[in-house]
Protein backbone atom coordinates (compact mmCIF):
# COMPACT_ATOMS: atom_id res chain seq x y z
CA UNK A 1 0.00 0.00 0.00
CA UNK A 2 1.57 3.45 -0.77
CA UNK A 3 1.76 6.55 1.66
CA UNK A 4 -1.22 8.16 0.35
CA UNK A 5 -3.63 5.53 0.87
CA UNK A 6 -2.23 4.53 4.10
CA UNK A 7 -2.50 8.09 5.18
CA UNK A 8 -6.33 8.19 3.99
CA UNK A 9 -7.07 5.00 5.55
CA UNK A 10 -5.46 5.46 8.93
CA UNK A 11 -7.54 9.11 8.69
CA UNK A 12 -10.47 7.18 8.06
CA UNK A 13 -10.32 4.92 10.52
CA UNK A 14 -9.60 7.82 13.34
CA UNK A 15 -12.43 9.70 12.49
CA UNK A 16 -14.86 6.54 12.94
CA UNK A 17 -13.94 6.13 16.27
CA UNK A 18 -14.34 9.31 17.23
CA UNK A 19 -10.78 11.24 17.20
CA UNK A 20 -9.97 14.15 15.79
CA UNK A 21 -6.99 13.77 13.17
CA UNK A 22 -5.50 15.72 10.60
CA UNK A 23 -3.72 14.30 7.69
CA UNK A 24 -0.74 16.80 7.75
CA UNK A 25 -0.83 15.25 11.64
CA UNK A 26 -0.59 11.86 10.41
CA UNK A 27 2.19 12.82 7.80
CA UNK A 28 4.39 14.01 10.36
CA UNK A 29 4.13 11.37 12.18
CA UNK A 30 4.57 8.73 9.37
CA UNK A 31 7.40 10.99 8.55
CA UNK A 32 9.09 10.88 12.31
CA UNK A 33 8.71 6.86 11.79
CA UNK A 34 10.49 6.85 8.90
CA UNK A 35 13.34 8.68 9.71
CA UNK A 36 13.59 6.80 12.82
CA UNK A 37 13.94 3.56 10.78
CA UNK A 38 16.49 4.91 8.31
CA UNK A 39 18.65 6.16 11.73
CA UNK A 40 18.22 2.38 13.05
CA UNK A 41 19.17 1.21 9.44
CA UNK A 42 22.74 2.61 9.65
CA UNK A 43 23.42 0.15 12.23
CA UNK A 44 21.22 -2.35 11.30
CA UNK A 45 20.74 -2.77 7.31
CA UNK A 46 17.66 -5.08 7.39
CA UNK A 47 15.40 -3.20 9.94
CA UNK A 48 11.87 -2.91 8.44
CA UNK A 49 14.09 -3.15 5.32
CA UNK A 50 11.66 -5.72 3.98
CA UNK A 51 8.36 -3.70 2.35
CA UNK A 52 10.19 -0.55 2.78
CA UNK A 53 9.31 0.54 -0.82
CA UNK A 54 5.40 0.49 -0.13
CA UNK A 55 5.84 3.21 2.91
CA UNK A 56 7.61 5.36 0.79
CA UNK A 57 6.03 7.64 -2.01
CA UNK A 58 8.56 8.04 -4.62
CA UNK A 59 10.83 4.57 -4.15
CA UNK A 60 13.06 5.86 -7.31
CA UNK A 61 14.03 9.32 -5.09
CA UNK A 62 17.50 9.58 -3.08
CA UNK A 63 17.47 9.16 0.30
CA UNK A 64 19.73 11.35 1.59
CA UNK A 65 19.38 10.79 5.09
CA UNK A 66 19.70 7.04 5.10
CA UNK A 67 22.83 7.94 2.79
CA UNK A 68 24.12 10.71 5.32
CA UNK A 69 27.38 8.22 6.36
CA UNK A 70 28.15 7.68 2.47
CA UNK A 71 27.95 11.72 2.10
CA UNK A 72 30.20 12.61 4.98
CA UNK A 73 33.08 9.70 3.40
CA UNK A 74 33.01 12.07 0.49
CA UNK A 75 33.46 15.36 2.76
CA UNK A 76 35.95 13.85 4.68
CA UNK A 77 37.95 13.49 1.55
CA UNK A 78 38.95 17.06 2.01
CA UNK A 79 40.32 16.26 5.37
CA UNK A 80 43.51 15.78 3.22
CA UNK A 81 44.23 19.28 3.24
CA UNK A 82 44.58 19.60 6.74
CA UNK A 83 46.23 16.35 7.91
CA UNK A 84 48.67 16.47 5.17
CA UNK A 85 50.53 13.28 3.96
CA UNK A 86 53.25 10.57 4.25
CA UNK A 87 54.71 8.31 2.40
CA UNK A 88 53.10 5.38 5.33
CA UNK A 89 49.61 7.39 4.65
CA UNK A 90 49.90 6.94 0.96
CA UNK A 91 51.13 3.40 0.86
CA UNK A 92 47.94 2.18 3.09
CA UNK A 93 45.94 4.07 1.11
CA UNK A 94 47.10 1.97 -1.88
CA UNK A 95 47.40 -1.00 -0.03
CA UNK A 96 44.10 -1.17 1.13
CA UNK A 97 42.36 -0.38 -2.14
CA UNK A 98 44.46 -2.63 -4.31
CA UNK A 99 42.93 -5.65 -1.36
CA UNK A 100 40.03 -4.57 -0.97
CA UNK A 101 39.21 -4.14 -4.87
CA UNK A 102 40.68 -7.83 -5.19
CA UNK A 103 37.69 -8.79 -2.79
CA UNK A 104 35.18 -6.80 -4.68
CA UNK A 105 36.00 -8.24 -8.03
CA UNK A 106 36.90 -11.97 -6.83
CA UNK A 107 34.46 -12.18 -4.16
CA UNK A 108 32.01 -10.49 -3.97
CA UNK A 109 31.76 -10.14 -8.03
CA UNK A 110 32.99 -13.66 -9.61
CA UNK A 111 32.33 -15.91 -6.57
CA UNK A 112 29.42 -14.53 -4.65
CA UNK A 113 27.80 -13.10 -7.52
CA UNK A 114 28.70 -15.86 -10.06
CA UNK A 115 30.22 -18.58 -8.57
CA UNK A 116 32.67 -19.15 -10.82
CA UNK A 117 34.42 -21.28 -8.03
CA UNK A 118 34.87 -23.46 -4.98
CA UNK A 119 36.70 -22.72 -1.80
CA UNK A 120 35.74 -23.60 2.16
CA UNK A 121 33.22 -21.99 4.31
CA UNK A 122 36.02 -20.83 6.18
CA UNK A 123 37.71 -19.16 3.52
CA UNK A 124 34.35 -17.93 2.06
CA UNK A 125 33.82 -16.41 5.26
CA UNK A 126 37.29 -14.38 5.59
CA UNK A 127 36.76 -13.38 1.76
CA UNK A 128 33.20 -11.68 3.09
CA UNK A 129 34.68 -10.01 6.03
CA UNK A 130 37.36 -8.58 3.31
CA UNK A 131 34.82 -8.12 1.00
CA UNK A 132 32.84 -5.88 3.05
CA UNK A 133 35.27 -3.68 4.63
CA UNK A 134 35.15 -1.95 1.54
CA UNK A 135 31.96 -0.14 3.07
CA UNK A 136 29.51 -1.24 -0.68
CA UNK A 137 27.04 -3.19 1.79
CA UNK A 138 27.18 -7.01 2.51
CA UNK A 139 28.00 -9.92 0.37
CA UNK A 140 23.87 -10.48 -0.01
CA UNK A 141 22.89 -7.75 -1.20
CA UNK A 142 25.39 -7.06 -3.62
CA UNK A 143 25.18 -10.96 -4.88
CA UNK A 144 21.71 -10.40 -5.19
CA UNK A 145 21.42 -6.87 -7.18
CA UNK A 146 24.08 -7.87 -9.41
CA UNK A 147 22.07 -10.82 -10.26
CA UNK A 148 19.77 -9.12 -11.36
CA UNK A 149 21.53 -6.49 -13.30
CA UNK A 150 22.71 -9.07 -15.29
CA UNK A 151 19.17 -10.74 -15.87
CA UNK A 152 17.64 -7.40 -16.75
CA UNK A 153 21.27 -5.91 -18.55
CA UNK A 154 20.45 -2.22 -20.07
CA UNK A 155 16.13 -2.51 -19.67
CA UNK A 156 14.31 -0.69 -17.42
CA UNK A 157 14.42 -3.12 -14.63
CA UNK A 158 18.17 -3.07 -14.70
CA UNK A 159 19.62 -1.28 -11.41
CA UNK A 160 21.98 0.51 -12.59
CA UNK A 161 21.86 1.27 -16.62
CA UNK A 162 22.91 4.44 -17.70
CA UNK A 163 21.18 3.34 -21.38
CA UNK A 164 17.35 4.12 -19.62
CA UNK A 165 18.88 5.91 -16.55
CA UNK A 166 20.78 9.22 -16.18
CA UNK A 167 24.71 8.71 -15.59
CA UNK A 168 24.55 9.64 -11.99
CA UNK A 169 21.58 7.02 -11.50
CA UNK A 170 23.57 4.45 -13.09
CA UNK A 171 26.71 4.97 -11.03
CA UNK A 172 25.44 5.77 -6.95
CA UNK A 173 21.82 6.74 -7.20
CA UNK A 174 20.64 3.37 -7.61
CA UNK A 175 21.78 2.44 -4.26
CA UNK A 176 20.98 5.32 -2.69
CA UNK A 177 17.00 5.15 -3.76
CA UNK A 178 15.05 3.28 -1.49
CA UNK A 179 13.73 0.71 -3.99
CA UNK A 180 17.24 -1.36 -4.15
CA UNK A 181 17.77 -0.99 -0.24
CA UNK A 182 16.49 -4.56 0.67
CA UNK A 183 18.75 -7.31 0.26
CA UNK A 184 16.68 -9.55 -2.31
CA UNK A 185 17.14 -12.57 -0.14
CA UNK A 186 14.87 -14.97 -2.31
CA UNK A 187 17.47 -14.10 -5.42
CA UNK A 188 20.71 -15.83 -3.02
CA UNK A 189 19.73 -18.91 -1.14
CA UNK A 190 22.34 -20.18 -2.41
CA UNK A 191 24.08 -17.59 0.09
CA UNK A 192 21.48 -17.21 2.74
CA UNK A 193 21.94 -20.88 4.11
CA UNK A 194 25.10 -19.62 5.90
CA UNK A 195 24.05 -17.74 8.98
CA UNK A 196 27.58 -15.72 9.27
CA UNK A 197 27.06 -14.54 5.92
CA UNK A 198 23.43 -12.93 6.51
CA UNK A 199 25.03 -11.32 9.81
CA UNK A 200 27.67 -9.74 7.95
CA UNK A 201 25.36 -8.62 5.47
CA UNK A 202 22.64 -7.50 7.95
CA UNK A 203 25.49 -5.67 9.55
CA UNK A 204 27.05 -4.29 7.08
CA UNK A 205 28.45 -1.27 8.36
CA UNK A 206 30.12 -3.36 11.24
CA UNK A 207 33.57 -4.33 9.02
CA UNK A 208 34.09 -1.07 7.82
CA UNK A 209 33.38 0.79 10.80
CA UNK A 210 36.06 -1.52 12.60
CA UNK A 211 38.74 -1.23 9.53
CA UNK A 212 38.47 2.53 10.23
CA UNK A 213 38.90 2.11 14.05
CA UNK A 214 42.06 0.06 13.60
CA UNK A 215 43.92 2.73 11.12
CA UNK A 216 43.44 5.11 13.38
CA UNK A 217 44.62 3.27 15.96
CA UNK A 218 47.59 1.79 14.10
CA UNK A 219 48.25 5.83 12.95
CA UNK A 220 48.29 6.46 16.70
CA UNK A 221 50.70 3.89 17.19
CA UNK A 222 52.96 4.56 14.59
CA UNK A 223 53.50 8.45 15.53
CA UNK A 224 54.68 7.37 19.15
CA UNK A 225 56.54 4.50 18.29
CA UNK A 226 58.07 5.81 14.88
CA UNK A 227 57.95 9.22 14.80
CA UNK A 228 60.45 9.51 11.53
CA UNK A 229 57.65 8.26 10.06
CA UNK A 230 55.94 11.63 9.88
CA UNK A 231 52.38 9.78 10.53
CA UNK A 232 49.65 10.46 12.62
CA UNK A 233 46.58 8.49 13.57
CA UNK A 234 44.18 11.00 11.80
CA UNK A 235 46.19 10.91 8.87
CA UNK A 236 46.12 7.38 8.52
CA UNK A 237 42.49 7.19 9.16
CA UNK A 238 41.84 9.74 6.35
CA UNK A 239 44.68 8.56 3.44
CA UNK A 240 43.68 4.74 4.46
CA UNK A 241 40.62 5.21 5.30
CA UNK A 242 38.33 7.60 3.86
CA UNK A 243 40.27 8.40 0.55
CA UNK A 244 40.64 4.70 0.24
CA UNK A 245 37.05 3.49 0.77
CA UNK A 246 35.89 6.64 -1.35
CA UNK A 247 38.20 5.95 -4.53
CA UNK A 248 37.50 2.19 -3.99
CA UNK A 249 33.63 2.91 -4.57
CA UNK A 250 34.13 5.11 -7.80
CA UNK A 251 36.25 2.74 -9.36
CA UNK A 252 34.01 -0.11 -9.29
CA UNK A 253 30.99 2.03 -10.17
CA UNK A 254 32.55 3.18 -12.89
CA UNK A 255 31.91 -0.45 -14.16
CA UNK A 256 28.18 -0.40 -13.99
CA UNK A 257 28.23 3.15 -15.69
CA UNK A 258 31.72 3.78 -17.90
CA UNK A 259 31.88 0.37 -19.23
CA UNK A 260 28.04 0.45 -20.47
CA UNK A 261 29.25 3.78 -22.34
CA UNK A 262 33.37 3.65 -23.00
CA UNK A 263 34.94 0.91 -24.58
CA UNK A 264 35.16 -1.52 -27.70
CA UNK A 265 32.57 -4.47 -28.37
CA UNK A 266 34.08 -8.00 -29.14
CA UNK A 267 30.87 -9.58 -28.57
CA UNK A 268 27.12 -9.40 -29.27
CA UNK A 269 25.21 -9.64 -25.78
CA UNK A 270 22.09 -7.97 -26.25
CA UNK A 271 23.33 -4.60 -24.17
CA UNK A 272 25.87 -2.13 -24.18
CA UNK A 273 28.84 -3.50 -22.06
CA UNK A 274 32.05 -2.88 -23.02
CA UNK A 275 35.78 -3.27 -22.81
CA UNK A 276 37.84 -0.99 -21.35
CA UNK A 277 41.82 -1.37 -21.11
CA UNK A 278 41.94 1.89 -18.68
CA UNK A 279 38.68 0.78 -15.79
CA UNK A 280 40.35 -3.03 -16.57
CA UNK A 281 43.43 -1.55 -14.76
CA UNK A 282 41.80 0.70 -11.95
CA UNK A 283 39.83 -2.63 -11.36
CA UNK A 284 42.13 -5.23 -11.41
CA UNK A 285 40.26 -7.07 -14.61
CA UNK A 286 36.48 -6.18 -14.42
CA UNK A 287 37.04 -3.15 -17.42
CA UNK A 288 37.09 -6.57 -19.65
CA UNK A 289 33.23 -6.21 -19.47
CA UNK A 290 31.46 -7.18 -22.71
CA UNK A 291 33.56 -10.82 -22.06
CA UNK A 292 31.79 -10.90 -18.92
CA UNK A 293 28.75 -10.33 -19.98
CA UNK A 294 28.99 -12.88 -22.88
CA UNK A 295 30.56 -15.75 -20.33
CA UNK A 296 29.54 -14.52 -17.11
CA UNK A 297 30.62 -18.16 -15.93
CA UNK A 298 34.13 -17.80 -16.44
CA UNK A 299 36.66 -16.79 -13.66
CA UNK A 300 38.85 -15.60 -16.07
CA UNK A 301 37.53 -12.03 -17.37
CA UNK A 302 40.58 -10.95 -19.59
CA UNK A 303 40.61 -14.07 -22.49
CA UNK A 304 43.67 -12.92 -23.90
CA UNK A 305 47.58 -12.86 -22.97
CA UNK A 306 47.00 -9.14 -23.73
CA UNK A 307 44.19 -8.30 -21.61
CA UNK A 308 45.41 -7.85 -18.30
CA UNK A 309 43.47 -9.29 -15.04
CA UNK A 310 45.07 -8.96 -12.06
CA UNK A 311 42.08 -10.17 -10.18
CA UNK A 312 42.64 -13.71 -12.42
CA UNK A 313 46.41 -13.70 -11.15
CA UNK A 314 45.34 -13.45 -8.20
CA UNK A 315 42.63 -16.43 -8.07
CA UNK A 316 45.04 -18.58 -9.68
CA UNK A 317 47.73 -18.56 -7.50
CA UNK A 318 44.87 -19.13 -4.43
CA UNK A 319 44.31 -22.29 -6.26
CA UNK A 320 47.80 -23.48 -6.43
CA UNK A 321 47.93 -22.78 -2.62
CA UNK A 322 44.64 -24.88 -2.14
CA UNK A 323 42.39 -22.23 -0.80
CA UNK A 324 40.12 -21.87 -3.69
CA UNK A 325 39.24 -24.80 -6.37
CA UNK A 326 37.43 -25.80 -9.78
CA UNK A 327 38.16 -22.65 -11.66
CA UNK A 328 35.67 -22.04 -14.40
CA UNK A 329 37.59 -21.97 -17.60
CA UNK A 330 36.56 -19.57 -21.09
CA UNK A 331 34.80 -21.80 -23.27
CA UNK A 332 36.70 -22.55 -26.34
CA UNK A 333 33.68 -20.53 -28.53
CA UNK A 334 35.00 -17.82 -26.92
CA UNK A 335 37.73 -17.83 -29.26
CA UNK A 336 36.14 -18.57 -32.26
CA UNK A 337 35.92 -15.88 -34.63
CA UNK A 338 32.54 -16.24 -36.05
CA UNK A 339 31.24 -15.97 -32.41
CA UNK A 340 32.37 -12.44 -32.33
CA UNK A 341 31.77 -9.50 -33.90
CA UNK A 342 33.49 -7.97 -37.40
CA UNK A 343 37.05 -6.83 -36.75
CA UNK A 344 36.21 -3.65 -37.80
CA UNK A 345 32.87 -3.23 -35.25
CA UNK A 346 35.10 -4.36 -32.73
CA UNK A 347 37.79 -2.02 -32.85
CA UNK A 348 35.52 1.08 -32.62
CA UNK A 349 35.26 3.24 -29.72
CA UNK A 350 32.17 4.36 -28.64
Amino acid sequence: MSLTKALYFQAISLKKGGTRASVPCLMKRTHRSLLAATLVQWFDADYRAAGAAGRVRDVDRVNWFRCLPFVILHLGCFGIFIVGWSWTAVYAAVGLYLVRMFAITGIYHRYFSHRTFKTSRWAQFIFALIGASSAQRGPLWWAANHRQHHRESDTPADPHSPVHHSFFRAHAGWFMCTRYYATQYERVRDLARFPELVWLNRFDKAVPAGLGLGVYLCGVWLEHAVPSLGVTGMQLFIWGFVLSTTVLFHATASINSLAHILGTKRYDTGDESRNNFWLALITLGEGWHNNHHKHMSCTRQGFYWWEIDITYYCLKLLSWLGIIWDLRQVPRKAYDRSEQLAQKNCAAVA
